[in-house]
């Protein structure tokens, strides 16, 4: 039996369909909502606004904060400052993944109830009670705020993420495959077998890993062509809310591992690699988990769909590999410091870090041509 399980499964409330954010004013009602801050960011905001219909109700007052862009303690300490400055009963945060983690964090430090409207899909953010935490200049500070509480809702609509970078939704694609990565050696122990909410986060996450490569090429191509279609709609919902499922009913056995750990060294230490979206990071970070693992014909397996993608092959391939090797020390120190890469069932230290990331970028010369 399992003491140390967490099982915080989601949003107190869940709607992705045409017309869903119409139904914000009835959970403001629930919570007898009168002071509102809207947190949100540029471009996504003028994206989003049409379909903001509540911002007129004249019985709320509205006051509205333009995130830095960052997820970061500064960023919380703004939203603070206007919550305790304008008696805010409830926050709304409008954007994407890092303003999801800082509205979230915000909410847990000010002790205000938070609701999510998304409007890129690119990772599980929105869903999941946990902020990854970074400088202003974009740099990660290698931490993770875990709080207990959740959104009060988690509302979009496909019409409006459906106009958001394909990149995006690319990266978020790749993000997702990886919860079933990370944790399916972890979920295969035989200590775990007879623990039901990680089996059920296993199979959440394979359900997620095998709609995603059957339908991924024609999810980005009807995007794309700006068509709402099932496949669409299904893969965005799985990326934005299915997948913080895993986390949520496996907590540290099927939240993540190395291919994350990998994520957040890069970009602790790595500079360049701000350039690269999170979840194109993490498609990098699967294939050394696999290496790790010593499970090469994964890998093989995982070419045509990271073909069909153009997800990165390699850190020589993404052009980040690192001149001194003193960096290539410190990630796999960083990497091993992560409690949770020392969950994966094989040998685990700085030496075997290391010597996957050298057989990887070696094993992927094949691929790159």
């Amino acid at each position: 039996m399992l003491l140390d399980l967490q099982v915080k499964v989601g949003p107190q409330y869940y709607r992705y369909h045409k017309g869903a954010i119409d139904l914000v004013p009835q959970l403001l009602d629930e919570y007898k909502a009168q002071n509102i801050l809207i947190v949100h960011g540029t471009i996504s905001w003028k994206k989003a606004k049409p379909f903001l219909k509540f911002l007129d109700l004249p019985d709320r007052t509205f006051y509205f904060h333009e995130y830095t862009g960052e997820c970061s303690y500064y960023g919380m300490e703004l939203i603070q400052k206007i919550v305790e400055e304008k008696d805010i009963d409830f926050i709304i945060g409008v954007g994407g993944g890092k303003l999801s983690d800082l509205v979230g964090f915000a909410g847990h430090c000010t002790n205000v109830p938070f609701g999510l409207i998304p409007t890129l899909v690119s990772n599980c953010a929105p869903w999941t009670p946990l902020s990854v935490m970074y400088e202003e200049n974009g740099a990660s500070t290698g931490g993770t705020e875990h709080f207990k509480r959740q959104a009060a809702f988690l509302i979009t609509d496909p019409y409006l993420t459906i106009d958001s970078p394909v990149r995006y939704f690319v990266a978020g694609l790749a993000d997702t495959i990886a919860k079933w990565y990370e944790s399916e050696s972890i979920l295969a122990q035989e200590k775990l077998q007879s623990e039901t909410f990680p089996q059920l986060a296993g199979y959440v996450a394979k359900v997620c890993n095998d709609a995603i490569v059957r339908d991924s090429k024609k999810a980005i191509e009807d995007m794309k062509q700006g068509n709402v279609s099932d496949e669409f709609v299904r893969l965005s919902e799985i990326v934005i809310a299915v997948a913080g499922l895993c986390g949520g009913l496996g907590d540290k056995y099927a939240r993540n591992a190395a291919a994350h750990a990998m994520h957040d060294g890069m970009a602790k230490l790595i500079e360049d690699s701000h350039r690269f979206l999170h979840g194109e990071k993490v498609a990098y970070g699967i294939l050394y988990q696999m290496a790790l693992e010593k499970h090469w014909s994964t890998i093989d397996s995982l070419m045509p769909f990271y073909k069909d993608l153009n997800l990165p092959l390699s850190l020589h391939q993404m052009g980040l590999y690192p001149k001194d090797e003193k960096v290539i020390d410190e990630l796999v120190a960083f990497i091993d410091s992560k409690q949770k890469v020392h969950l994966i069932p094989t040998e685990v230290n700085v030496t075997t870090l290391k010597q996957a990331l050298y057989e990887l970028e070696e094993y992927m010369k094949k691929y790159e041509d």
